[in-house]
């Protein structure tokens, strides 16, 4: 059925139309009008001048895990949490979601060792049965120094479901936790009972575990990846070297730089650069590592991710605008034409004629844009 977005700031790739109207027909963006259509058009819907932005395109969200794990030591039932993630997910404005199950943990018993099977079944499940509201993908990460990483990994890498694999290496004293006091002040509160003997034994055994598996399973990890087609990430890259590493490996996408350098040296090679949303919204990085808004202000930032707050994606790709002096247009792009086109989606994360009808109406607000309405391949769905 033909429907008419009306009355609307549309954000395209190159621009804005300040009032105009969109077409959607079998799920596609059909037309683009440069004003707006007479509000007695046939399925005509009056957006009242908000902001119409392509879907938002989310490839690293942790989020499903405080679902999965709601308080500590309670699992939830699989199918309810995912479902709940996924209708937190879509109120926020993402209609295409890269579920980040991490393959392999350090920390021993954990919510993601204990849930990374039951979980993606539950997704495939979810699939299967189409009970989301956005769209689904597998984003697998790779702990590289976890014993089991191939055990858990081999039976799932060949879905077709799963369309980014990382790499990513926990281990204190480097990348992320290379200040081992920050490691832990993170894994403290974890812990408790850590003391200054236990941490230490700890920080020993992950270094241990590090040296004898992190490098022969990075090796099978990217020939896997390799294999089976599926764009690699790398993940907190520190300095040059580390992303000389990735490019050597074949990386296209480098998550989470801690520094500057790391960054500069991504955007040199042609890496995609993905930084944390809350870390925009935050006004800094929780682990104190390199601000996002900084990175954007070098124009090194490529790609936000919600991360840990579905909310904090279009909240900080305004906040561009304000903080970095980007165009809308340019901001927008970082949730959705840049995540999609690093993974290989051409399908969607634009406005522009034959792409996929995922849409969200802004209202604009001083503090935080307010979701109105999200359409997923023309269907509304919040």
């Amino acid at each position: 059925m033909k429907r008419i977005l009306n009355n609307a700031r549309l954000v395209l790739a190159d621009g804005l139309i300040p009032c105009g109207a969109l077409e959607i027909d079998a799920g596609l963006i059909s037309a683009i009008h440069t004003q707006a259509l007479p509000p007695q058009t046939p399925g005509c819907e009056d957006l009242n001048g908000d902001d119409l932005l392509p879907g938002l395109v989310e490839i690293h969200t942790d989020n499903l895990e405080k679902h999965l794990m709601p308080r500590n030591g309670v699992l939830w039932p699989m199918l309810p949490a995912v479902v709940t993630h996924d209708a937190q997910c879509v109120a926020a404005g993402i209609t295409t979601v890269f579920d980040a199950l991490a393959v392999g943990d350090l920390e021993g018993e954990s919510v993601r060792l204990d849930t990374l099977h039951t979980a993606f079944a539950a997704i495939v499940q979810g699939m299967e049965q189409g009970v989301f509201r956005a769209s689904h993908l597998f984003h697998l990460r790779c702990e590289l120094a976890y014993p089991g990483l191939l055990d858990e990994l081999s039976p799932l890498i060949g879905h077709p479901a799963v369309r980014l694999v990382s790499v990513m290496d926990h281990t204190p004293g480097q990348r992320q936790y290379r200040d081992i006091g920050q490691y832990k002040k993170y894994y403290g509160k974890k812990k408790v009972g850590w003391d200054d003997d236990t941490f230490l034994a700890a920080v020993a055994q992950r270094q241990q575990m590090q040296q004898q598996y992190a490098g022969k399973h990075k090796h099978s990890v990217v020939a896997l990846a390799r294999q089976h087609g599926i764009p690699l990430a790398s993940h907190d890259d520190t300095d040059p070297q580390h992303i000389a590493e990735a490019v050597a490996d074949g990386v296209a996408i480098s998550e989470f730089p801690t520094t500057l350098s790391a960054a500069q040296a991504a955007h040199q090679h042609g890496l995609h650069t993905v930084m944390g949303a809350p870390n925009v919204v935050r006004g800094g990085s929780h682990s104190g590592n390199v601000a996002a808004l900084e990175l954007a202000q070098h124009g090194l930032l490529d790609i936000l991710s919600s991360d840990y707050v579905p909310a904090s994606l279009l909240h900080a790709a305004y906040l561009l605008v304000e903080q970095a002096g980007w165009s809308l247009p340019r901001a927008i792009a970082t949730v959705s034409l840049n995540p999609a086109r690093a993974v290989g989606l051409h399908d969607r994360g634009q406005i522009a004629i034959g792409q996929r009808a995922d849409l969200i109406q802004v209202r604009r607000h001083a503090e935080v844009p307010l979701v109105q309405q999200v359409w997923n391949a023309g269907r509304r769905v919040f």
